[in-house]
């Protein structure tokens, strides 16, 4: 097999691509005291925000002042919904453009977070003069805080999203990605990044439907134990087959969360589960969790790309493991290609500390 072809994944052509690039800012009381209010801080800088952004050509930005975290996700209409601790951006990015401030009343946030999402077309081509355009806004916006030298922490996050079963559903039209690390694209468009931090993995989304229950759960049982472990014995025979060593399985309802464990501690909230894994670290690191007496929607599943996975070429050669693990898991669960999409999300992210100078 050439050497090009090994290191290609081909992808449905209908595989959507989006960018959204997350700056934070811790709320220090010396930044605070500037202001009259709470929201009057917010509001400020939402406007000098927003300015700045209009003259860069970034069109969809977000001022959040709730400490709430937010999770971008593609979709063909436009909708932000809210829990207690997320807050949900659906958006197309070739059409869907917004500025919003979201901040509660009397509510004093320990972090301002603001939000870029990429618009336009051709995103991943893009992603460097993306990433460049917020990087000139963070620049402008600093002389114009009261509070100097203000730390910025920024994360890029860039996913991919298709259906694994496209093909089964007379989707036959691919395209070949090579899928190069994010520090490598940004140098051959002349954008050098300082040291950060870099993490890529594989997000599955699997429904529990019908199928999967009458097959695995006794009539009429309240105890789903069964169905969990055969998803878990059957996910462990797909990605041992591949040499996949940094895995996890979640269906405890929780929105799972893949940090770097070098940089963060695994935790869990009401409504999120941190989970850390070393790419350094080539032991096998499976992670399970789930409840036999709680029937979630749907169960995640991560895979986490090692240092090793990281080639030269990109991450195209993983993506084919991961691929072929999925399909394979897939097809052990008789998931039926024609009534049931499995989204599949391929995540790169990048994140390092800057001041906005």
């Amino acid at each position: 097999m050439p050497i090009s072809t090994q290191h290609k994944v081909y992808l449905p052509a209908t595989a959507k691509s989006n960018q959204y690039i997350l700056a934070e800012i811790k709320a220090t009381p010396e930044l605070y005291q500037h202001y009259s209010s709470e929201q009057a801080c917010y509001q400020q800088l939402s406007q000098q925000l927003f300015s700045l952004a209009d003259s860069l050509n970034l069109h969809n930005v977000h001022l959040i002042a709730t400490d709430k975290l937010p999770v971008v996700r593609f979709h063909t209409e436009a909708h932000v919904f809210q829990t207690a601790e997320q807050i949900l951006f659906f958006y197309n990015p070739a059409y869907h453009e917004a500025q919003n401030l979201f901040s509660k009343h009397g509510y004093q946030a320990r972090k301002i977070r603001l939000l870029f999402l990429a618009t336009g077309n051709d995103i991943r081509a893009n992603a460097a003069d993306f990433h460049s355009r917020v990087l000139q806004l963070l620049q402008q916006l600093q002389p114009q805080l009261p509070a100097q030298n203000l730390k910025i922490k920024i994360r890029d996050h860039q996913h991919l999203s298709y259906d694994l079963l496209a093909k089964q559903k007379g989707d036959r039209e691919s395209y070949g990605f090579k899928l190069r690390a994010i520090a490598g694209r940004y140098a051959t468009r002349k954008l050098s990044l300082p040291d950060h931090s870099a993490l890529t993995y594989v997000h599955l989304t699997l429904p529990l439907s019908r199928a999967l229950k009458q097959q695995y759960v006794a009539n009429d049982s309240l105890d789903y134990s069964p169905l969990y472990q055969q998803l878990e014995q059957h996910l462990k025979a797909s990605i041992q087959a591949k040499d996949l060593n940094r895995v996890a399985i979640i269906g405890n309802g929780l929105t799972p969360l893949v940090r770097n464990s070098k940089f963060d501690k695994p935790e869990t909230t009401a409504e999120l589960q941190l989970l850390g894994f070393d790419p350094a670290n080539n032991t096998q690191q499976f992670i399970s969790d789930w409840q036999g007496d709680n029937l979630v929607e749907a169960v995640h599943i991560l895979i986490v790309a090692g240092n090793d996975d990281m080639t030269e070429t990109g991450y195209g050669r993983f993506m084919n493991q991961v691929e072929a693990a999925l399909r394979s898991f897939a097809e052990k669960l008789n998931v039926n290609a024609e009534k049931q999409d499995l989204t599949v999300r391929f995540h790169q992210h990048i994140s390092y500390n800057s001041s906005a100078s």
